[in-house]
């Protein structure tokens, strides 16, 4: 199962991307096959774990760190790999901190790494990898061309999957016109929208590592994920039981297991209602119909909802009846009236074409 990088180990990847100075650097010591250990970040907790070496005080240089990096000791840099502060410096962590790595580099740089909170680098003569260390996550910096194969197969099968959410997105909307929604059409929408959104987030991952061997792609990935979170959060203020906080729903619908998004049973319980009722009809409240006319804010789309109860009886109330509503006058009214006819009128059209 893919483990999510967490928002600091993201940030070192970007940090430690090709097109940087400190990634060039990092592969010059590769192919140097001198190896080396380097730790980003100064400050009191790390100074404490820092024997001997020397002060450099320097704009860090792929030329600079792969010299240093010859040395035994290790390289300390600011925390955004930047400038280079000490050079030949040995590391003496908590030899109590467990550690599940054997080789004496990455034993340290794991432990540092622990200790500190910093993230540390370490380059393998033996095995040429750059391992990177931050907390208790690791990974491990693969050759671009393998990465940038990854990502373009993310790319592809996010193609695919936004295709059938989008799919099922359209169908949803005409079957609400028609108030015909069962609990199914609304389970099969959350499960291709959330697949959609990890697929999303792993390649936002690769990204991370590609750097500016990633430009277009990063445009081409955040095309097809714009817009799903929202189209998600939608569904769950339409559909999520009276009783379930559609934020919660939300939350609840992220920390389904991968594996499990298969079987709607999960899903089912996301919105609060049994696993066993997938073909129970349900009746959607509109926040996500109306969440499509233009200029409405949240707030407007809120009262009309609560002045309605449920898209039917939106669609059916007259401009007198909008009119009501506080915020909406009688352009307004007029102006809803008319957009959920256009949208009514183009959801049934999509789906039977």
């Amino acid at each position: 199962m893919f483990a999510w990088p967490s928002k600091q180990m993201l940030e070192t990847l970007a940090r430690v991307a090709p097109g940087t100075p400190l990634r060039d650097g990092l592969d010059r010591v590769l192919q140097a096959n001198t190896g080396g250990l380097v730790v980003m970040g100064t400050g009191p907790h790390v100074d404490a774990i820092c024997s001997g070496g020397f002060l450099i005080e320097a704009q860090l240089t792929p030329q600079r760190l792969m010299e240093l990096c010859k040395m035994d000791g290790a390289v300390v840099l600011d925390e955004m790999g930047e400038f280079i502060v000490r050079a030949n410096v040995h590391l003496v962590p908590d030899a109590n901190i467990l550690t599940t790595e054997t080789g004496t580099r990455h034993r340290s740089a794991e432990r540092v790494a622990r200790q500190t909170g910093v993230a540390v680098l370490s380059v393998s003569k033996r095995l040429s990898l750059i391992s990177v260390y931050r907390g208790d996550e690791k990974h491990i910096l693969e050759p671009v061309e393998r990465v940038l194969g990854r990502a373009n197969q993310a790319s592809s099968t996010l193609e695919r999957y936004r295709a059938r959410f989008d799919a099922v997105s359209a169908s949803l909307s005409a079957l609400e016109v028609e108030d015909l929604v069962t609990a199914r059409d609304v389970l099969l929408v959350l499960q291709r929208g959330e697949m959609v959104r990890r697929i999303g987030e792993e390649a936002h991952v690769l990204l991370a590592e590609l750097g500016t061997e990633g430009r277009l792609l990063r445009l081409q990935l955040e095309e097809l994920s714009t817009g799903v979170d929202t189209e998600l959060a939608f569904v769950l203020r339409d559909y999520a039981a009276p009783d379930r906080d559609p934020e919660e729903a939300f939350d609840l619908l992220c920390r389904v297991p991968t594996e499990s998004l298969s079987d709607l049973a999960p899903l089912a319980r996301v919105i609060g209602i049994p696993s066993s009722g997938v073909d129970v009809a349900m009746t959607t409240r509109g926040f996500r119909f109306l969440s499509r006319i233009p200029r409405l804010s949240d707030s407007l789309i809120r009262r009309i909802v609560d002045r309605f109860g449920s898209l039917q009886k939106i669609l059916n109330a007259s401009i007198g009846e909008l009119e009501e509503i506080e915020g909406v006058g009688e352009v307004r009214a007029l102006q809803i009236k008319e957009g959920l006819a256009r949208l009514a009128e183009s959801s049934i059209l999509d789906r039977y074409g």
